[in-house]
């Protein structure tokens, strides 16, 4: 049968100098390993770099008819091992090789499966919102403890409570820390923290509360699925530089919708962040022609090409983080001393 091979293959990328960031270096064993599938290589060797340690190998083959082949190259019988995925697009196509790779690890005998997602897909569906419809959220979580993941680490879940779904423990991380100091370095006046609509509420808060601004809320109304409709604005926004934030942006329809809102708020300057970015259909076009000045994203996902060439759209590393959490998982040592 023919094949067509995508193998995953070790490199090492040296990160931007982040000395304020990097952890210790980890204490090195057989017995921790880190591997990856195909979805954000470049994100797990930068963490291996902050961590001192070379990506485990494995390989991952696609067949002719499009399933999914995996092996795992090295021994890890006993070991601790961290395997890096996000289910971003094509969303299921990452799932499934993080699910084989989970499997072939716990039948390699691996004494603990730590599955790292940086950026969980279908969280999004994490009720049933119509009549009929599935709670896909929970039935990912359900997959993932089936392959053998022991525990998982996650970061900025679109809903927190989706770590309720999950029977196994769960280390659920925040960007804020990394956004927080961008915007900090940048001293924006007169800052107004923006959140584009109820549910995003807490998170804009923590955010205002770390910048030392007021916070302001935009009502939306959804008319359909990727179609958002803007009501108004709820807050001071008038002459003043409103910060956006977001889990994730997608379509960016609701980013430049909120934009547009307070625009006609009278509002100065307009940026934004989030945590994913997703940026699909006509996104990166959406927020060419925006009126947001500039969005920061951290890189749980690999941008588009597009994306890359967008002088809009800025990338933060989430690497320093991510290497920090999964280190203090291995020594068993705090992971919420992270944001204190």
């Amino acid at each position: 049968m023919a094949t067509m091979a995508t193998a995953t293959e070790s490199k090492t990328q040296q990160s931007e100098p982040k000395p304020e960031r990097k952890p210790q270096r980890a204490r090195m064993d057989d017995k921790f390993k880190i591997f990856c599938g195909t979805a954000n290589p470049n994100l797990a060797d930068e963490v291996c770099n902050f961590l001192g340690l070379v990506r485990g190998q494995a390989h991952v083959t696609r067949f002719s008819d499009g399933e999914v082949y995996v092996q795992i190259l090295e021994n890890v019988r006993g070991a601790d091992v961290f395997l890096m995925q996000p289910t971003c697009h094509p969303g299921d196509m990452h799932l499934m090789e993080l699910l084989l790779m989970m499997d072939a690890l716990k039948r390699a005998s691996a004494r603990r499966i730590t599955a790292v997602i940086p950026y969980f897909g279908y969280a999004r569906q994490d009720r049933k919102d119509k009549p009929r419809a599935p709670i896909s959220a929970k039935l990912v979580a359900d997959l993932l403890t089936t392959a053998g993941a022991d525990r998982a680490l996650v970061v900025d879940l679109h809903a927190p409570q989706i770590q309720g779904f999950f029977n196994i423990p769960v280390d659920h991380l925040f960007a804020s820390p990394v956004l927080v100091d961008h915007f900090k370095k940048m001293a924006l006046p007169d800052l107004t923290v923006v959140s584009p609509d109820a549910g995003g509420v807490e998170r804009a808060r923590f955010f205002a509360k770390k910048v030392d601004s007021p916070l302001a809320i935009v009502d939306k109304r959804r008319v359909e699925m990727n179609v958002a409709e803007i009501m108004h604005v709820i807050g001071d926004v008038k002459g003043r530089t409103c910060l956006l934030i977001d889990d994730l942006i997608d379509t960016a329809g609701t980013l430049v919708k909120t934009a547009r809102a307070l625009k006609d708020s009278g509002a100065g300057r307009i940026f934004a962040c989030a945590t994913h970015a997703v940026l699909s259909g006509e996104a990166v076009e959406n927020l060419a022609k925006s009126d947001i000045e500039q969005v920061v994203v951290t890189d749980t996902i690999p941008l588009s090409e597009a994306a890359q060439r967008e002088p809009k759209i800025k990338v933060r590393s989430i690497a320093g983080l991510i290497a920090r959490a999964i280190q203090s998982i291995h020594e068993e040592t705090s992971v919420s001393k992270l944001f204190m």
